[in-house]
């Protein structure tokens, strides 16, 4: 067998283990991995390492000065709270349902997760972009600035406009550029929004603050006279004093609340520090991509010489 594998040239085969040989022996040797070769490969071609490095490098370089400054301006909001009366939290026990049907909250406090829930909903978002005329600023390239009005495609059925929908600049304004963030051990809210332009920044998150405590004070006008409604309507129903002193008190609740959600703006939140233009960006980092485009060169090479190493070897 060894003569006929000299004549072909091919390599001996190594002698079949013996028997009762170790588990070990039955499995052909395999070759070490010898780090002094590799790091001797890779001085080798340095060059070409360097090379891809440098474009690497290069094109983080370049992307980070073409992409478009992003500037992040933050209000820190508390949320208002009103305290109970004592008087009136007496009537809970007592009138219980009346109060559930007429939907009065006798302990007067203003909930913070309904605050906060509206100021994350699709509602107030929408009516937001539509009040600032966000759309043709959230989507410039479908906004004809000159014509004023939306592009048409030749993608577009009978072209058609191609005028972006109330939900869409809703999920792009929620998503990428207005953030809610509560933090509940310092009972403190800070609403960011990013953007390109800092001063329409700073002009959106204090707007959008404005808007929040328009509408729970909206909302909180609208359930008081709703609950004055039906309490004075309940009055003739019933002849028991008691009871009418009890509904007369719930009334005066209600014309309490009315009162103070009509004088006072900051209804919802209180504004700690309002929104100014920033002054740095937040994106691009320069800086971070230049170094992370030289890392990736530099892995990239490696492993273009490794690969170009074993095709030579292969052939």
């Amino acid at each position: 067998m060894d003569e006929k594998n000299r004549e072909s040239g091919a390599e001996p085969r190594p002698p079949y283990p013996p028997p009762n040989s170790p588990p070990w022996a039955y499995y052909p040797a395999q070759d070490e991995i010898d780090l002094r070769e590799y790091w001797n490969l890779l001085v080798e071609h340095r060059k070409l390492i360097g090379i891809i490095t440098g474009v690497c490098t290069a094109i983080a370089l370049v992307a980070s000065l073409l992409m478009t400054p992003i500037y992040r301006a933050e209000t820190v909001l508390a949320p208002v709270s009103e305290g109970k009366t004592s008087s009136l939290s007496g009537l809970v026990g007592q009138f219980s349902d009346l109060a559930a049907i007429a939907g009065i909250n006798l302990g007067g406090q203003n909930s913070v997760d309904e605050s906060i829930a509206t100021l994350n909903s699709r509602e107030l978002g929408i009516a937001f972009i539509h009040k600032e005329k966000m759309k043709p600023i959230l989507f410039p390239g479908l906004w004809d600035a000159k014509a004023k009005t939306w592009r048409r495609h030749w993608w577009s059925k009978g072209g058609e406009q191609d005028a972006p929908t109330d939900l869409q600049a809703f999920r792009y304004f929620s998503n990428s550029i207005r953030s809610v963030n509560y933090d509940r051990k310092t009972d403190l809210v800070t609403v960011s929004v990013e953007w390109k332009d800092p001063v329409l920044a700073a002009k959106w998150a204090n707007d959008l603050v404005k808007a929040v405590n328009e509408e729970r004070r909206n909302q909180a006008i609208d359930e008081a006279e709703k609950s004055i409604g039906y309490l004075e309507s309940q009055l003739g129903k019933t002849g028991l004093v008691d009871v009418q002193e009890s509904i007369y008190k719930l009334i005066e609740a209600q014309m309490k609340t009315k009162m103070l959600a009509s004088t006072r703006e900051q209804y919802a939140f209180k504004v700690i520090d309002p929104a100014l233009p920033p002054e740095r960006k937040v994106r691009p980092q320069r800086m971070l991509m230049v170094v992370l485009g030289f890392l990736v060169g530099i892995i990239l090479g490696m492993i273009v010489v490794l690969v170009q190493r074993n095709l030579n070897r292969t052939q």
